[in-house]
């Protein structure tokens, strides 16, 4: 693997399995029981339908991926499409990504509960003892969490395995029949869709931080992530099959995978699913994403848009301000009681408008960079391309929009709140000459430079 990082080796098959193997994820342990009661039995529709509906939705990924080969990934591309003022308040909402880590925490309880009972009592305490172990696990460095990751993955994939194999023999006849499917409705199956749209995000996360280190990356990831999503849908229409097929729907409506798997294993097997599937797969994510999340929110500490003692670090590097504050978000959600879609919301809600701005704004690139545009594996018609961008954008308001209407007036006001708050403070770091601007503009140029001669 060393190899590989130092030279532009990355095969269509190294991305793909590397991405596959990211994009497969909590989501769809903590989220399924919440999209069955909203669409019923079509639940497999609506999350194989939205896997294609989040590739629309990062559509920009796909479109600058096959244009340039931008070695800082994600963070390149909204250094290209955003303005100063976006830039700041991408940045500012970095910090806030912790609040999706109290989903995690919250999860892993409730499900080791289904093997433990006694958690049950204190899934509180339980959810925030995780996140501080992890938290605490990630001092040691990257090294020490790819090892507890790579184990954990491995039997997670084979977990995945057992659920289908096992659980499709036994689902219930007649599930197919359209009596009982869109359970809600149109209504319904959209809802559906926007709850499931955190579980189906992942397929193009992993391949656009490769850009650097693969062969002919300009069409092996655009094409990798094509397959990836593919791939997906199939597996976790498989999943949402067995999820929503074992059992009655009320009966699964609103509850984790643990009551399916508990009807289609033998006890033993019960309990590995449930902790070497059902838990390994939050704890993976959990721990991936506290490992990760440090290098942005470094790099944004270090641009201004932060105070200065965000940037303190001790002797040996840890950036203890940032995941102390980090820390801070993912508990707390927990400590006062957030729901799991209220979680969810907070989170994809501010993240879907960035990209509903990220997309509206590669029709300004494609324009600015005629030559790579000519020669992307995706080029099109310009006319085409425009309508494509407004509709990648539709999707994210779509998300957004439903995700926003079914939480309660709490909720509602505290996603506006978070939203105002990340302007305001973004706006005060550009007006107090915090930012340099002629510096924010310079990196600009170098990315774009750096870019064109990809």
């Amino acid at each position: 693997m060393l190899y590989l990082w130092k030279s532009k080796q990355f095969s269509l098959f190294d991305i793909f399995c590397l991405g596959l193997g990211g994009a497969i994820g909590s989501g769809i342990f903590v989220m399924m029981g919440s999209g069955i009661a909203a669409t019923g039995r079509s639940i497999f529709i609506s999350v194989a339908f939205g896997c294609l509906f989040m590739l629309m939705a990062y559509f920009f990924h796909v479109v600058m991926t096959s244009m340039f080969v931008l070695k800082g990934g994600d963070y390149d591309m909204k250094a290209m499409l955003f303005n100063p003022t976006l830039t700041g308040v991408s940045a500012v909402f970095t910090m806030m990504g912790g609040i999706g880590f109290a989903m995690y925490g919250g999860a892993i309880a409730d499900y080791a509960s289904m093997v433990f009972p006694v958690i049950g009592e204190y899934t509180k305490l339980v959810g925030v003892g995780i996140i501080t172990l992890f938290f605490a696990a990630t001092i040691k460095g990257s090294s020490f969490v790819s090892k507890i990751n790579n184990v954990m993955t491995v039997v997670l994939i084979a977990s995945i395995a057992l659920f289908v194999i096992m659980g499709l023999p036994k689902v219930q006849p007649g599930f197919f029949d359209l009596d009982g499917m869109f359970a809600g409705g149109a209504s319904g199956f959209i809802v559906s869709l926007s709850i499931m749209a955190f579980a189906c995000q992942g397929t193009t996360m992993s391949p656009i931080a490769m850009m650097s280190v693969t062969k002919n990356s300009k069409r092996t990831i655009p094409l990798g992530v094509l397959l990836i999503t593919v791939c997906l849908a199939l597996i976790y229409g498989l999943m949402a099959v067995v999820a929503a097929g074992v059992l009655p729907i009320e009966q699964v409506a609103n509850k984790n995978l643990a009551l399916v798997a508990q009807a289609i294993f033998p006890n033993w097997l019960y309990v590995i699913f449930i902790i070497g599937g059902a838990v390994f797969a939050i704890a993976t994510s959990l721990i991936s994403g506290i490992a990760m999340m440090r290098y942005p929110a470094m790099r944004v500490a270090q641009g201004g848009w932060l105070p200065d003692f965000f940037r303190k670090t001790t002797k040996s590097g840890y950036p203890w301000v940032i995941q102390l504050t980090f820390y801070l978000f993912s508990i707390l959600p927990i400590i006062f009681g957030f729901s799991l879609d209220s979680i969810v919301s907070l989170t994809m809600i501010p993240s879907m408008l960035m990209c509903f701005a990220q997309n509206i704004s590669l029709i300004k690139i494609v324009k600015k960079f005629p030559k790579q545009w000519n020669e992307s594996v995706i080029h099109m018609p310009t006319p085409i391309f425009n309508v494509l961008c407004v509709i990648a954008g539709i999707c994210d308001l779509i998300v957004a929009y439903n995700l926003f209407v079914t939480m309660d007036l709490t909720g509602m006001l505290l996603v506006v709140a978070m939203c105002v708050v990340c302007v305001v403070i973004a706006l005060i770091r550009l007006k107090s000459g915090a930012i340099d601007l002629q510096a924010l503009e310079n990196r600009k140029q170098a990315v774009m430079d750096e870019a064109a001669n990809s």
